[in-house]
């Protein structure tokens, strides 16, 4: 077993473990990626890529107030778990999802820290 550290507790794991001649695969998706889309033309697409693409999303959906409006626009919050792609990629398909939806911005988080992605 190789220990290593993950939130500040160490945790020993192996790539395949057996308990009671039941054998599984421990993976760990160290990075965590969320995309705050609005709920205009074109989202939709976006989110069927996204699940198609990744092995697990999850979506909530909410109302933002954003840029100084009164009225509230729904939103989508896609989360994915990903372990070898980078912030930097990730900022990447930020934009190009950003100018498929035709926005000024698009805001998403890389690991609990917030990036905003504008023109």
């Amino acid at each position: 077993m190789v220990p290593y550290l993950y939130n500040g507790t160490t945790v020993f794991m192996t790539k395949r473990k057996s308990i009671k001649d039941n054998n599984f695969k421990v993976t760990i998706l160290a990075d965590s990626v969320k995309f705050y889309l609005p709920r205009v033309e074109g989202y939709l697409e976006v989110v069927r890529n996204m699940a198609s693409k990744y092995r697990g999303m999850s979506l909530i959906e909410f109302d933002g107030y954003f840029e100084g409006k009164f009225e509230p626009v729904k939103y989508v919050r896609a989360e994915i778990h990903i372990s070898k792609n980078s912030e930097q990629s990730m900022t990447k398909l930020a934009n190009e999802i950003r100018k498929k939806l035709k926005q000024k911005s698009l805001a998403m988080e890389f690991n609990n820290r917030l990036i905003l992605v504008s023109e």
